[in-house]
């Protein structure tokens, strides 16, 4: 999934956590990248919570979820997913390939 702003594509850290922050957006789980996240006002266009105004949201088993007060909602009307990336597609295709030794 890659960063809701810049739209680089999330890497996994060699060790420990990972920099990226998750949010909710439009009651869509996104991330943000490490680059992103220095912005003062990265955190301006998440959802909040609707009880502590937190934006320290997940989305999770067909909820919304409050981490700070544990505050849940069902997600709005469900809006169609972004277009799917051609690129990004053959990449994982010739990824998937080469670690099942397939031609």
């Amino acid at each position: 999934m890659p960063c809701y702003r810049c739209g680089a594509r999330q890497t996994d850290p060699s060790r420990g956590e990972s920099p990226w922050r998750r949010g909710v957006r439009g009651d869509r789980l996104v991330l943000v990248c490490p680059e992103c996240q220095r912005s003062t006002d990265w955190t301006a266009a998440l959802d909040r919570c609707e009880r502590c105004a937190s934006t320290h949201l997940i989305r999770r088993l067909g909820q919304v979820e409050c981490l700070d007060c544990a505050w849940t909602r069902d997600p709005a009307a469900a809006e169609p997913g972004p277009a799917p990336d051609p690129a990004l597609a053959e990449e994982v295709s010739r990824a998937l390939d080469r670690v099942l030794g397939r031609r």
